[in-house]
């Protein structure tokens, strides 16, 4: 009995609480000037907790005890809106279609994001070439590769090299490397200080802590003096979220990959305090033979609104991770063993070993402080740190030879070091450690409605260090050292781990626990910078000129006696000077126009000579000069961009690696004294390359339907270089093998394809339940080398799929669903070669090229599938 009045009491509570919450809020949210549905949208009414979400279509529906009040509309990048409500006793309203604005100041569901050191583009205003990817699309399409593939979909972008293992792809942007576009971590620059690269496995985190991603092809808008000769890409990440709440997510793929995440928030505090937090754990097989990976993801965000005027957010994240790697290969090689073949492992004591190994942990940790001084004038703040530990590891010593079935030869090499006790083979780690701090700080005036006025500095301070210890003794009770100069002869022992955790730590301190190399450098850095912008409602321009100084010096450990092994200081003068202007004839229609010039510094790998403290007197600022055009159409159902660009180059350095062939092995090592075999690792170095970038790309959005959005673009580019270059080539211990002038007038920029087409579309079947899918097609895409007869690659045409379904249990609870599949029709295609072999008479092909050349092939059919509880 009293069970059953507990019941009855529960019942009697559960059905009050519904009726009093029964009144109902329906609407649209679009985009005003693209016309499009936004999706992720959050409205809240204004004094409760009472809130929704809009589908992929716009649509909400929101539930409230309120009959009347304020919904508040709000969305990353959008400028915040307030619609007033009043059932009049109906229970239930529609508000309609309600529009909202993009604006590049407005980040409203974040506590702060420093909001003036994030150059976001404006679309409809800045004139640039831009492209902006959400965060919900990010979090449905990413599924288990690098953040980088989100960007497939884009104008003159390319992703290559995820066949390498997890973490290992490469982006290109209209041609140009990763190392010469420049990426930011919420305006923070994060592009390595020695060479520009950026390492997506240190970065593996991103897709989950993503919020938004802006593509700016070309100049960009960022007023800092950084490499975005390619382009500039803006992740703007998660902060401390205004609401409070959280989810759950699990998500399997193919390979026996897994993937677990967990996030929450305090929303913000009535005390103006809140924190958001974010941790995953992945792991799986990988794709290729061999190429297994794991890791975590932290992210930790605490806000602080002080007043009106100081806002604080100070921001925590690292992936932790490591992954087995699989290189380029002969394609007779992929012929005999197979499409997933991996020549990187063997048997080793009874179990699979792989030689080849990443592994890293790069906390990053920022400091934002937003001051609103006036209303006329705000100051914008970052402070940043970042440690980076971990390396790659691989073979010390003669180069482990191959069995008849592709695999390594393991285990002769252990049982001949147990035996000799001095190992002449062992595995090493070359490790690259750092230390990062910087700041970014932009001070704006508004002088009127029209004119902006931007100035800052960004500092940076950098400091490196690079060596080889051992990881794997492979049996043997020392490995003996006899060509450190300042050390002299000693035997190495101690064996360091590959734990990403316990590499932030655990590595050899000791000059004497160190191989092959050991040097360090300290880069300083600083600049400032200015903008100044004039804009109405149909005319906007705007000057930005930056000037920054390089300091460099390196120490040298190894290959100098004590007192000499200090570099000379070097300084370098960099500058930029760009600026554009857009015209709106009316609604639809906007033109738009910008030019620059960079002085850029050369990179610090590139000051000195031979991997030594020598100075390399030839060494000169790189020149590039951008320009371009574009036309921008917005109606009621469509949105097109139209974009040509024109990018001049010289002085630049270029530089890619195979492994070695017969022919090479017979030029570089005819005695064999340093060992060369097919498995030895060679690196080409061109110095004073010229380039030419230019071609069109087109963006189309179209929405022909309520219910469905159509996507589609298209970049056609013609990339060459001009002139001639001087080419340095190196063995896998830097030993300097040759140099040549090598004539490349006239040869085709490889390792992209210059010519690409892309449709997609989403169809909304259900209110909550949408399918999606999207094609390209790839052409003009050249090996990775600098040559004057460069080898094109065949095209290939990729499909990829995707169904989303999200069920509300209550009005702050849901489950979403989503499968993706990519490369549905299981295309065999090629996406980059080390190496631009010719036809010779007799020699074997494949698809028209000839199988000696080492390339990468991509992924067959992959899927994915996620579950994600939300409250």
């Amino acid at each position: 009995m009293k069970r059953f009045q507990s019941l009855l009491v529960l019942g009697v509570l559960f059905t009050g609480s519904m009726t009093y919450a029964q009144n109902k809020v329906n609407g649209v949210i679009y985009d005003s000037s693209t016309k499009t549905a936004i999706e992720g949208v959050e409205i809240i009414v204004k004094g409760s907790s009472d809130g929704a979400i809009t589908e992929s279509n716009g649509v909400f529906t929101l539930t409230t005890e309120f009959n009347q009040g304020q919904a508040q509309i709000s969305y990353l990048g959008y400028v915040t809106k307030t619609v007033n409500f009043n059932t009049n006793g109906a229970n239930e309203i529609n508000l309609g279609t309600i529009y909202i604005n993009q604006d590049e100041q407005s980040l409203s569901e974040i506590v702060v994001m420093a909001r003036g050191v994030i150059d976001v583009a404006d679309g409809r205003r800045t004139p640039i070439a831009v492209s902006t990817i959400k965060g919900i699309e990010i979090e449905e399409k990413v599924g288990t590769g690098d953040i980088t593939k989100m960007m497939v979909n884009t104008p003159s972008v390319y992703v290559t090299s995820e066949s390498s293992g997890f973490g290992d792809t490469q982006m290109y942007t209209r041609g140009f490397d990763q190392s010469n576009t420049a990426f930011l971590l919420n305006g923070q620059p994060i592009n390595g200080m020695e060479d520009g690269n950026m390492y997506w496995s240190n970065w593996s985190g991103m897709s989950d802590i993503a919020n938004a991603i802006q593509i700016q092809r070309g100049l960009g808008s960022s007023k800092l003096a950084i490499s975005s000769v390619g382009g500039t890409i803006n992740f703007i990440t998660k902060a401390t979220e205004m609401r409070a709440g959280g989810f759950v997510k699990g998500m399997v793929a193919n390979d026996n990959y897994f993937k677990t995440t967990v996030g929450g928030n305090t929303g913000l505090l009535d005390n103006g305090w809140g924190v958001s937090a974010l941790f995953s754990h992945w792991q799986g097989d990988g794709y290729n033979d061999m190429t297994a990976g794991q890791g975590q993801n932290y992210f930790v965000s605490i806000g602080y609104k002080l007043n009106e005027k100081h806002n604080f957010n100070f921001l925590i994240t690292g992936a932790p991770q490591w992954h087995d790697q699989n290189y380029a290969k002969k394609i007779s090689d992929y012929q005999t063993h197979g499409l997933k073949y991996n020549n990187n492992w063997g048997m080793l004591n009874g179990e699979q070993f792989n030689i080849r190994k990443n592994y890293y942990h790069k906390p990053v940790m920022n400091l934002n402080w937003d001051w609103k001084i006036n209303e006329t004038s705000n100051l914008s703040t970052v402070v940043y740190a970042s440690f980076g530990r971990g390396g790659g590891t691989g073979n010390e010593g003669p180069s482990f030879k191959s069995l008849d079935n592709g695999t390594l030869n393991l285990q002769s090499v252990f049982d001949q070091n147990v035996i000799d006790g001095a190992g002449k083979t062992i595995l090493r780690s070359s490790v690259n450690n750092h230390s990062w701090f910087g700041v970014v700080s932009n001070y704006q005036k508004k002088f009127n409605d029209n004119l902006t006025w931007n100035a800052g500095i960004d500092l940076r301070t950098y400091s490196g260090e690079h060596f080889k210890q051992m990881v794997n003794d492979f049996g043997a009770s020392y490995f003996a050292v006899n060509n450190n100069v300042k050390l002299g002869q000693y035997n190495v022992t101690d064996v360091y781990s590959t734990n990403p955790w316990k590499a932030l730590n655990n590595y050899a301190k000791d000059g004497n626990q160190r191989i092959g190399w050991d040097y360090a450098e300290t880069i300083n850095y600083g600049g400032v910078f200015t903008q100044l912008e004039y804009a109405t409602n149909d005319f906007s321009a705007f000057f930005q000129g930056a000037v920054s100084n390089q300091s460099h010096v390196r120490y040298d450990n190894y290959q100098y006696a004590e007192g000499n092994d200090k570099s000379d200081k070097v300084n370098n003068v960099g500058y930029n000077i760009k600026g554009g202007a857009s015209y709106k004839f009316n609604d639809n229609h906007m033109v738009f126009g910008n030019a620059g010039i960079y002085s850029r510094q050369p990179f610090h790998d590139n000051i000195y000579l031979n991997f030594k403290n020598d100075v390399n007197p030839f060494t000169k600022n790189e020149d590039i000069v951008g320009l371009e055009l574009g036309y921008k159409f917005t109606s009621e159902f469509v949105a097109v961009n139209v974009n040509a660009y024109q990018t001049t180059w010289a002085n630049r350095v270029e530089s890619n690696s195979s492994f070695a062939s017969a022919s090479q092995i017979a030029e570089y090592d005819p005695t064999g004294d340093l060992g060369l075999t097919e498995n030895s690792m060679l690196y080409f170095v061109n110095r004073g390359v010229k380039q030419q970038h230019r071609g069109i790309e087109i963006d189309v959005q179209a929405k022909p339907l309520y219910n469905l959005d159509i996507t589609g673009f298209a970049s056609i580019g013609d990339w060459t270089y001009k002139g001639s270059a001087i080419q340095e080539i190196r063995d896998e211990d830097r030993n300097l093998l040759g140099t040549k002038v090598t004539d490349l007038d006239g040869g085709k920029v490889g390792n992209a394809a210059q010519t690409v087409f892309g449709l997609g579309a989403k169809y909304k079947i259900l209110p909550n339940l949408s399918i999606d899918a999207n094609y390209r097609y790839y052409q003009d895409l050249f090996a990775d080398v600098q040559a004057k007869d460069n080898l094109e690659l065949p095209s290939y045409q990729l499909v990829d799929a995707g169904v989303s379904y999200r069920l509300n249990l209550t009005k702050t609870n849901a489950l979403s669903f989503r499968v993706n599949v990519n490369n549905v029709f299981d295309a065999e295609y090629i996406t980059q070669s080390r190496t631009a072999i010719q036809n010779a008479e007799g020699a074997s092909t494949y698809k028209g090229i000839n199988t000696a050349n080492q390339v990468y092939f991509g992924f067959g059919r992959t899927w994915n599938a996620s579950v994600k509880f939300t409250f």
